[in-house]
């Protein structure tokens, strides 16, 4: 970042755990950084309040109730800004001129188009929605390289990976042999897996390590989130899928490593706090205080690695299954699972019964699509998989 100019940064999903660790990162920096755009979903009061706080010059809301909700709870303590609504309100903010970064932080397939916005408007886009590209694969890495945006990856494994190579993208291929993704094994690491039938929400969703929404809590129990990182980093560093591997590290302090290929072993490290990858991604490819607490090596009781069971986390063997399939098979498989994990935060499936919705919607909801489908294609293929996995879902319960 040149000059005294602040970087405009558009936060979606501000209301979320992902946007509030941003808008903490931001505030910590107003000489580098303005929250340009704040949007949320339907949680007015949440956005009202970061609105208060970072005087943004825009806002959106997923629907028109909410927005003109929210612009008269702004008008109500004197702040005028303009509220849009609906989803094209999304893509506008993240292509606006006056916007030079976007924060996707929008869970779920709902964010594609807003990210393929930014990407083709050429913005540093710092991708937090996995779903991107598990669900635009090919789609969304062409709208990166044609627009010529900064793609730059929030997640904490993708991050830790990103850190661990060059910046040259192009020596990429030519240094790694394979990567590991690190898990923390989420909350039922070493529960019996004949248990895992009887799990309330409340239990999966607390997670032991990380503080975050109830859908990637339950997705991190699952360990289906993993299975979704596995899709992203595909296509984020060109990989095979068989150069992809997991590894469950219960500290969570080895975020994720990268095996060259003369065996050498790059591994980043930190406490879990996703305000040190949020910070990454803003100041790339300076570094910045992110308000992480420091590591400290020597109170660390040591650091373990051991090999996901298929037996406690069958949801994550989807994630090649599914890489190996025709163009659209990622995308059913995300749609598939975020309509069995809702089904289960509302109570009507049981935990167990996920990956099978899952397993069961990829062999029933066939893609038909091309190598490179556009994004209307790619929408539809997510309805038309949801539908599926609905009606498994009701079919379960009967």
């Amino acid at each position: 970042m040149g000059g005294d100019k602040k970087l405009n940064v558009v936060v979606l999903g501000a209301t979320g755990s992902i946007g509030g660790s941003t808008l903490d990162v931001l505030a910590r920096h107003p000489d580098r950084y303005r929250a340009w755009a704040l949007t949320g979903h339907t949680r007015v009061e949440e956005l009202a309040q970061a609105c208060l706080q970072h005087r943004p010059a825009l806002a959106a809301m997923s629907d028109e109730t909410s927005a003109r909700l929210l612009a008269e709870r702004l008008r109500a303590q004197g702040l005028e800004i303009p509220v849009l609504a609906g989803p094209q309100a999304l893509c506008d903010l993240a292509s606006h001129p006056q916007a030079d970064a976007v924060m996707a932080a929008v869970v779920g397939a709902a964010g594609l188009p807003a990210c393929i916005a930014a990407a083709r408007a050429g913005k540093r886009l710092m991708l937090a929605n996995k779903e991107a590209l598990v669900v635009g694969g090919a789609t969304f890495m062409q709208a990166v390289e044609q627009g010529g945006a900064l793609l730059l990856p929030i997640d904490s494994e993708h991050s830790a990976i990103f850190q661990c190579l060059p910046e040259d993208r192009t020596t990429w291929q030519d240094r790694i042999d394979h990567i590991v993704l690190t898990a923390s094994g989420g909350p039922f690491r070493q529960r019996d897996p004949e248990t895992l039938h009887a799990v309330t929400p409340a239990q999966a969703c607390a997670h032991p390590n990380w503080v975050m929404g109830r859908k990637i809590s339950v997705d991190s129990a699952t360990m289906m989130n993993k299975a979704l990182e596995v899709i992203e980093a595909r296509w984020l560093f060109g990989l095979a899928p068989e150069q992809i591997r997991v590894l469950i590290h219960p500290q969570s302090i080895v975020h994720s490593m990268v095996v060259c290929r003369d065996q050498s072993v790059l591994a980043q490290m930190g406490t879990p706090d996703m305000r040190v990858p949020i910070a990454y991604g803003l100041s790339f490819p300076q570094r910045v205080t992110s308000g992480a607490a420091p590591l400290d090596l020597l109170a660390l009781g040591g650091l373990t690695f051991e090999a996901p069971l298929a037996s406690r986390f069958p949801g994550l063997f989807l994630a090649w299954e599914a890489l190996r399939g025709p163009t659209g098979t990622t995308a059913v498989l995300n749609a598939a699972n975020e309509v069995a994990v809702q089904a289960f935060l509302e109570e009507r499936l049981r935990f167990t019964d996920i990956h099978r919705v899952v397993a069961d919607t990829l062999a029933g909801c066939q893609p038909g699509l091309s190598a490179l489908p556009p994004v209307e294609d790619l929408l539809e293929l997510d309805l038309r998989a949801r539908r599926h996995a609905q009606a498994l879902v009701v079919a379960q319960r009967t």
